[in-house]
């Protein structure tokens, strides 16, 4: 057995995860083990297996052309940090109880480094027409290359500077760009922190005005862009109060950032008029207004009816014309 590919050693933050990944030749395939050494000179090498330190282990093994072994930690602490050693051997006896191996288990090691993970302090400072994010790491253990800001995995600001605090600012009010930001401080590992953006809900209706014909079902929507995500949504009739799924003639549908109201059997006189959409979360309430028509099934034929109508009006005027003209020529 050969190896191909060897784990790589890696430094870690306390909570994150860690993957070493190794892969070996042979013929026969040669089976993989995952065997660890902690940093204290009294510990002694164990072998790993899925599912052991708390389920927090994951190994994943293919044996088809050659042997491919994932090993994966999750939730890293301190005692974690230490050298992991991927085996492989391919000798009918290495596994025996009582034969020794004529071919000895051949090994690649990587020493997995877990950091304390600093703190990291945040602050936003909302401004008339400006909002400012910053983010300071406090006692941090590497060396620092630089920073980076990130919204919805798109890169807002980068630099090369190796201070301890970084900041950004955003032309605007916090109600048109809230939401989550990350700040990164560029080193070995990456540091990351988190500043939120929250406000109110800023409810907004898909379509301020909806039409719907008698009989059909009726569709109001509504979402909110903002963060924190909606907790509730409501909605409410001018003059009828709130509406309830348990009436059976209204399905409310809420997920998340956007709520559905459907009306079956729509009724000329009775649901025409305005529909609120409420919205609740940590930071307070907002809503919007809906305004629904409902047009009578024949509406559609009103167009055709008025084209009949003036073809008919046209059609009398010219037979009248006609019989009332004089003849352009008197007869002998």
């Amino acid at each position: 057995a050969g190896f191909i590919k060897s784990p790589l050693s890696q430094k870690r933050l306390a909570q994150d995860s860690v993957e070493l990944y190794c892969e070996a030749i042979g013929n026969p395939i040669p089976e993989i083990q995952w065997w660890f050494e902690g940093n204290d000179p009294n510990e002694t090498h164990a072998q790993l297996w899925d599912g052991a330190r708390q389920d927090r282990v994951k190994i994943n093994a293919t044996y088809n052309l050659h042997s491919t072994s994932t090993i994966s930690i999750a939730n890293l602490t301190a005692d974690d940090s230490g050298m992991y050693e991927c085996r492989a051997s391919n000798d009918p006896d290495r596994n025996h109880l009582s034969k020794s191996p004529k071919v000895k288990w051949i090994r690649s090691q990587a020493n997995v480094f877990v950091i304390e993970r600093p703190e990291i302090a945040t602050n936003v400072t909302v401004g008339t027409d400006k909002v400012t994010l910053s983010c300071s790491i406090s006692a941090p253990q590497v060396t620092i290359t630089g920073h980076k800001w990130i919204h919805k995995e798109k890169t807002l600001q980068e630099d090369s500077n190796s201070g301890a605090s970084t900041s950004y600012t955003i032309e605007g009010t916090a109600e048109e760009h809230s939401g989550i930001y990350e700040c990164i401080f560029e080193a070995n590992p990456q540091i990351k922190g988190e500043v939120n953006i929250s406000v109110a809900p800023q409810v907004t209706a898909y379509k301020k005005s909806e039409h719907g014909n008698e009989g059909d079902t009726g569709v109001l929507t509504c979402k909110n862009p903002s963060f924190p995500a909606v907790t509730t949504w409501t909605w409410h009739k001018s003059g009828h109060g709130r509406l309830e799924n348990a009436s059976g003639r209204y399905i409310i549908k809420s997920s998340g950032n956007k709520t559905e109201l459907r009306i079956l059997k729509l009724d000329i006189e009775q649901d025409t008029g305005d529909y609120f959409c409420n919205a609740t979360n940590s930071m307070g309430t907002g809503d919007a207004t809906v305004n629904l028509r409902v047009r009578s099934r024949l509406a559609a034929l009103w167009p055709f009816l008025g084209i009949v109508a003036e073809v008919l009006v046209l059609v009398t005027i010219i037979f009248i014309y006609e019989k009332r003209r004089k003849p352009d020529e008197v007869p002998d």
